[in-house]
């Protein structure tokens, strides 16, 4: 019985997965990234020309709402996707998986409408920010729901959705965003990020999952970051699976392939014990 749920669970976390009967609603929704917050520059040459000054207007974003049976208030999850984009699949999968846990799930699509392909071959500051900004919506969204218990919602991504996780765990000197008082993420899962993105404190307790070969976030990378904090702020669990490499935890790659000059590999051993890890970390983290 252990054995059949570990494979479900791999089988629903990121690829190849046909859904059954499920109370998931995978429901189209729409929502606004949140606003920036103006400089004190901005502001000030702002009240000299006699104008209010304002932040940079929200885009509209789509997101995929599940949710599990019953009226709730249940804990949340929030995904972010990596650079190619939000597959069906995966967002089915990631819906599955996370109901079947007890969360309401909101897969964010940070590229539809932006009118992005994929942003694969550089990390663009930019995309980075907005797409926290993307997150930030999703949480105001998901805080606003009457089923959704608004202290419990945790923030989770793969590869560039994984660096986006991190940014929104990481401590900054100044607010970036408009966000309402008391609205903040959880806790963290971050599959195969850029480490270094982080500031060495964290503001959030975060689960960092990687694999060891990996040739486009590489694991090295990780143990670094993890060395320079030494230990600061919110607590960090980085788990790095020997052997593994890049989307590790994708079975629609099982025979690997050459993707933007990085090779990716699924490799269920890996996938199956860090399903596991985020299971256990969650269920630590959104706990009443």
């Amino acid at each position: 019985m252990r054995a059949q749920v570990i494979a479900f669970l791999v089988v629903t976390i990121l690829g190849s997965f046909a859904p059954q009967a499920t109370v998931s609603a995978d429901e189209l929704v729409k929502f606004n990234s949140a606003v920036y917050v103006v400089g004190k520059l901005q502001q000030r040459l702002a009240r000299e020309r006699g104008e209010m000054p304002a932040g940079a207007p929200p885009t509209a974003i789509e997101g995929y709402l599940s949710k599990p049976d019953g009226s709730g208030p249940f804990p949340a999850v929030v995904y972010l996707h990596g650079c190619d984009g939000l597959s069906e699949s995966e967002r089915k999968g990631i819906a599955e998986l996370m109901t079947s846990w007890g969360y309401v799930s909101l897969a964010v699509n940070s590229f539809a409408t932006r009118g992005i392909k994929d942003a694969c071959t550089q990390v663009m500051p930019a995309l980075i920010l907005a797409r926290q900004s993307d997150a930030l919506g999703a949480l105001s969204y998901l805080s606003n729901l009457p089923f959704v218990d608004p202290q419990r919602i945790a923030i989770t991504g793969a590869s560039h959705g994984g660096i986006v996780a991190l940014e929104l765990a990481s401590t900054h000197s100044v607010d970036l965003f408009a966000i309402p008082d008391g609205q903040k993420f959880k806790a963290a899962v971050a599959y195969y990020p850029l480490c270094s993105v982080a500031t060495q404190t964290l503001s959030i307790p975060t689960l960092i999952l990687i694999g060891e070969l990996d040739d486009w976030t590489p694991s090295k990378n990780c143990e670094q970051w993890m060395a320079s904090r030494a230990g600061k702020g919110a607590p960090v669990k980085l788990v790095i699976y020997p052997g593994a490499y890049h989307a590790f935890a994708a079975p629609a790659l099982r025979e690997g392939m050459r993707y933007f000059g990085h090779w990716i590999k699924y490799d269920a051993d890996a996938a199956q014990r860090s399903v596991l890890e985020m299971h256990n970390f969650l269920a630590t983290e959104l706990a009443r």
